[in-house]
């Protein structure tokens, strides 16, 4: 059970941002991090879904993208609709806490409209760039390093806060009969490393550029260097390409006049920050919840964009010009984004079907390889390593698929579903 303004109900699974991390150790193991709607982040063997560690329990729903580190520190980075974002340390076999920051008590003003943390961390160097519910755009420093024991240490600190909002936001919502109360920055922080500059969206529409160079270099201060409105709610994370260009999604409740000549998918220049609209994608068809357009984060592959509509379409669009080439239409409201690996596009769906589509010629619509019935809404993205794929559905599981079990795994797999009392006889079938 979880109260989110105002509203208790029931959530169970994973959901729209449990994207498992994917981790692979050092023995040839496979470790599956994610976290659930029972409150718990759990870490899990790959190939037998066994606990690697016991599960990190928190205070309410643990819906928000979690972050391993990526420089080889034991640490996770996880939100928790409790308030608190987390630093956990996975080098002992119960996970430990070393740091949490709480989204009302961090920040001397925070927006009273939601305090979760959905996006996952990005960490650039020593830096952790986090956005909050609580609509604010954190910058902290990790200081991480080891004990004399060789155990993970940190010592965070915040170096930099800003508001993802300003009054100017708040007055063009309003004009457009959109809420000037739900400004909170859902995605995940994207990072150019030539400019040093640090994008993300809002729910409020507003796209933003940190220009954080004096952070990252021991300075206090910061810089707002592009904004642009979209009038829709960014909740899906920005995509980059190797130009800077970014592509920024955004769903919508119409009428909006604003989100409708803007379009619900768009290329931005942030080099033109007077004019940076490159082209557009309109997607104004609604789903049964009223909205339009697209809470999924779109995949860049080569020089196509993947992306899946709210109202159930998956397209394909050339990058350089917006063309749509193809929409294929699955089950709405469709949360769950592409993933592209070897020409093979893989999708989740709100049927419960997970699918597999032949891409390797983007610009024609796709023919189906096969489709797995899961049960209940795949609104997670999966995660695809190594020929297995990881994905989590609303019905209370997290599952590992493959389209065969080599030896290796079997052997592990069967002695993990080993009868538990001597006199059982039953051979486990995989």
């Amino acid at each position: 059970m979880s109260t989110d303004l105002g509203d208790t109900r029931t959530w169970c699974g994973t959901g729209w941002n449990g994207t498992p991390n994917v981790i692979p150790r050092q023995d040839g193991s496979v470790e599956v991090r994610v976290g659930g709607y029972d409150y718990n982040y759990h870490f899990l063997d790959g190939a037998t879904g066994q606990p690697t560690h016991p599960e990190l329990h928190t205070g309410d729903l643990a819906k928000g993208s979690a972050t391993s580190d990526p420089n080889g520190y034991p640490l996770y980075y996880a939100g928790s609709r409790d308030n608190q974002f987390r630093i956990v340390a996975l080098d002992r076999h119960k996970p430990k806490v070393l740091w949490s920051m709480d989204s009302h008590t961090s920040v001397s003003d925070p927006w009273p409209w939601n305090d979760d943390w959905d996006g996952a961390a990005q960490i650039v160097g020593d830096y952790m760039l986090e956005g909050g519910e609580n609509s604010w755009f954190y910058v902290v420093k990790l200081n991480r390093g080891y004990d004399k024991s060789g155990k993970v240490t940190v010592d965070p600190k915040i170096v930099f806060t800003t508001r993802a909002f300003d009054d100017q936001l708040r007055a063009d919502n309003r004009s457009v009969g959109q809420s000037d109360m739900d400004l909170s920055v859902e995605d995940a922080i994207v990072y150019d490393a030539e400019s040093q500059v640090a994008y993300f969206g809002s729910s409020g529409g507003l796209v933003q550029g940190w220009d954080i160079s004096d952070i990252l270099d021991g300075g206090t201060q910061a810089k707002e260097v592009f904004r642009f409105w979209t009038a829709g709610e960014n909740d899906a994370s920005i995509v980059m390409d190797a130009e800077g260009m970014l592509y920024v999604s955004e769903h919508y409740n119409p009428p909006n006049s604003r989100a409708q000549k803007i379009g619900q998918l768009v290329k931005l220049d942030p080099s033109k920050p007077g004019n940076p609209v490159v082209w557009k994608v309109k997607e104004s068809t609604p789903s049964y919840d009223g909205e339009a357009g697209f809470f999924s984060t779109p995949a860049l592959v080569g020089d196509t964009i993947f992306a899946s509509a709210n109202a159930g379409d998956l397209m394909a669009i050339n990058k350089d010009t917006g063309k749509v080439y193809w929409r294929y239409g699955l089950q709405q409201p469709l949360w769950s984004g592409p993933v592209v690996v070897d020409d093979k596009l893989v999708i989740g769906d709100c049927s419960g079907r997970l699918y597999a589509f032949d891409v390797s010629d983007p610009t024609k619509k796709p023919s189906q390889l096969w489709q797995v019935t899961l049960g209940g809404c795949i609104e997670s993205t999966p995660a695809v390593w190594d020929g297995m794929i990881y994905v989590g559905t609303r019905a209370g599981y997290e599952y590992a698929i493959s389209d065969k079990r080599p030896d290796k795994l079997q052997r592990k797999w069967e002695a993990q579903q080993a009868p538990l009392t001597p006199s059982a006889s039953a051979t486990p079938s995989p």
